[in-house]
């Protein structure tokens, strides 16, 4: 099936909040579908950003440099949103990348277009109201996840939400965003057979 903007909203208004027909048409009327290609950087350090995204098909991470290293601390699958959250809604520059790690098909969406619907729409403040909620939930569960939990249970965790995980994502960037080195995820992914 073509992906279209109408099609990505359909399956947004699955996952997230029914719309009004007119809300419905003003978010196609407001948005396009964008392809890119894998390593594309959405958002840089130090840029402004008003975007949100939401990914149709294929998978992002946000990330931090510190000292030189990338620290991730997001990855966004198909139905998820994605956005430099410090900068869309403080006008702050972006405290880190956002980058593409497979081919994607993406909607971009203002946020003088979120704020213009929202006011217009009630259906459309819902959604976006449904959108925050569920983007903190699964940002905290990280937090006490990182915080609080041995390796093997942060593994553990992940994997029951993205069983796939492993094979679309670097290995790398999967310890970096555990809080673990990457020799310790290999320990506890092929942990040695005791006789």
């Amino acid at each position: 099936m073509e992906t279209t903007v109408q099609t990505i909203i359909d399956t947004i208004k699955t996952f997230y909040s029914e719309l009004s027909t007119d809300a419905t048409q003003d978010l196609i009327d407001r948005c396009k579908t964008i392809r890119f290609e894998k390593n594309t950087l959405l958002v840089k350090e130090g840029q402004y950003s008003d975007k949100t995204f939401f990914i149709a098909e294929g998978a992002a991470r946000a990330y931090y440099l510190k000292d030189g290293k990338e620290i991730t601390d997001w990855f966004a699958f198909e139905n998820d949103f994605i956005s430099s959250i410090n900068s869309f809604f403080l006008d702050v520059p972006s405290p880190h990348f956002i980058e593409l790690i497979e081919p994607s098909i993406l909607i971009e969406v203002s946020r003088d277009t979120m704020l213009e619907l929202c006011d217009k729409h009630h259906s459309f403040d819902r959604l976006c109201r449904v959108i925050v909620t569920k983007t903190m939930l699964q940002l905290q569960q990280r937090i006490v996840s990182v915080q609080f939990e041995p390796a093997h249970q942060k593994l553990e965790n992940l994997l029951a939400i993205r069983p796939d995980i492993t094979n679309r994502v670097p290995l790398g960037h999967i310890a970096s965003y555990l809080g673990i080195t990457l020799e310790t995820l290999s320990r506890i992914r092929h942990p040695k057979k005791r006789i």
